[in-house]
């Protein structure tokens, strides 16, 4: 408890102080955190490939109907699956947290992704099939989230308050590195024809390249699940801070009378976390922002094709997936908001290069929009470690479920703001001109205002 001129405290023990005290100061085995990060590297199948770069593009081709009724009804899909990990992230989180069950819940919603992605196969090219593409996708994106919560929250397994930094810097890598491995697999294998047909022998007709790469998606992330629920063992509450000294069984409606209760009681303890949740929630939002939108700016903006495109993607994960693991030492020595700092500034100040220097072409957004990747990850591993440190005992998968939570509620001001600021553009330049590059202000301006509202967010309790 505090009055208004002391600052804010932490109950007695963090989660990760718990963790290191239970471990009686031995280190997590190197093994544990590879499996962990296995897990990173598998997931970006459905990342890289469902969600981003072929599945979402393949359902929104003409096989399905018009581009733009069908992208209409794949965003109403994608905001039902967010309202959804909203409204259960937290609960799901603190649920695995009072049962001891992390590490199960995990592998329940990991292959209920796995499951849903192989069903993928059967969405052939037909305006028929749409619903059922999207209700998996949707239905895979809720899931997914479920899976990252508890994810996350094992991270305190593997690592302590002096390697978190580069624990977590080290998953986002190896998340980067797996997703370009899987991209430039399954693109020459399956997607890009040779003579009509792929390197694997995939035929170019029925939509089966699309069809067999998300299946092969589905089994790169089953197998590179493993290793973390074989691996790393499964989590134990804390001395007073699990079930027995939170009430033991609830019910399911129950559990959010629980949450209330303990989100009250965070603002009044840790009221430092709240402020970081709803700050990591602008800035996360403005780093999706810029995957999301790089392509779209390449190929509209900078005259890239579409071979340039993906080349540029390949590229960009590269960067990102290297520069986040580096970056994670860093976070071990001077902590995780310098690192969250210094890459939201770097992106502000690349995003705005981008903008004023756009008449000098693709070797501009070459450089600049490396740079940009370059401070993405980072910023992802930094805010993921900075909240593992604060988190109290026992409640982690409640406190990321509250973050996934946060994150959704906030989804909608990157592409709000490039929409917006390319309506200003066209205002400014008049009908016909090419706006588009506005929409990179827009994103700025989503980081500017996340970087302010990390600022006074103190790093430590006092």
């Amino acid at each position: 408890m505090t009055d208004g001129s002391t600052a804010p405290t932490l109950p007695a023990a963090t989660s990760l102080e718990a963790a290191a005290a239970a471990s009686d100061g031995l280190a997590p085995k190197r093994s544990h955190v590879l499996a962990w990060g296995l897990w990173d590297w598998g997931s970006a199948s459905f990342n890289a490939v469902i969600t981003t770069f072929v599945f979402t593009v393949y359902l929104t081709s003409d096989s399905f109907g018009g581009e733009t009724a069908v992208s209409a009804q794949l965003g109403i899909a994608m905001t039902i699956a967010g309202v959804l990990v909203a409204l259960l992230a937290p609960v799901t989180g603190q649920r695995s947290d009072r049962r001891g069950r992390r590490k199960l819940w995990l592998a329940v919603n990991t292959y209920i992704v796995v499951a849903l992605s192989a069903l993928m196969f059967f969405v052939a090219p037909d305006p028929g099939y749409l619903w059922l593409g999207l209700f998996l996708l949707a239905a895979g994106t809720v899931f997914f989230e479920f899976a990252s919560v508890n994810y996350n929250a094992m991270i305190v397994q593997v690592s302590t308050p002096k390697t978190i930094g580069k624990v977590s810097g080290f998953g986002w890598g190896m998340g980067y590195v797996g997703g370009i491995v899987l991209l430039l697999i399954v693109y020459f294998g399956f997607i890009e024809p040779i003579g009509g047909t792929a390197l694997f022998g995939v035929p170019s007709t029925d939509g089966l390249p699309v069809r067999v790469t998300v299946l092969a998606s589905a089994v790169w992330f089953g197998l590179f699940a493993l290793p973390v629920l074989l691996a790393v063992p499964e989590y134990s509450s804390p001395a007073g801070a699990g079930a027995d000294a939170r009430g033991g069984r609830v019910g399911f409606f129950a559990s959010y009378g629980v949450l209330f209760r303990d989100v009250r009681a965070l603002f009044r303890e840790s009221r430092q976390t709240v402020y970081f949740l709803i700050a990591s929630a602008v800035f996360r939002d403005g780093l999706t922002g810029v995957f999301t939108f790089g392509g779209v700016l390449a190929a509209g903006s900078f005259g890239f094709s579409s071979g340039q495109v993906i080349v540029f993607a390949i590229a960009a994960n590269v960067v990102a997936g290297a520069s986040t693991i580096l970056v994670g030492l860093l976070d071990d020595r001077f902590g995780a908001k310098p690192v969250i700092v210094g890459s939201l500034v770097g992106l502000v100040v690349c995003g705005t290069a981008v903008f004023f220097l756009h008449d000098a072409g693709q070797t501009v957004f070459w450089i600049f929009g490396l740079a940009l990747c370059a401070f993405v990850g980072p910023a992802q591993a930094a805010s993921r470690s900075f909240l593992a440190r604060r988190i109290p005992a026992g409640r982690d998968g409640e406190i990321f479920g509250l973050y996934a939570t946060t994150g959704k509620a906030a989804t909608f001001l990157s592409p709000a703001m490039f929409t917006l600021f390319i309506g200003i553009g066209v205002a400014v330049l008049g009908p016909g001109a090419n706006a588009q590059y506005w929409g990179i202000l827009g994103i700025v301006l989503v980081l500017l205002v996340g970087l302010l509202l990390i600022l006074p967010v103190r790093a430590k309790a006092a």
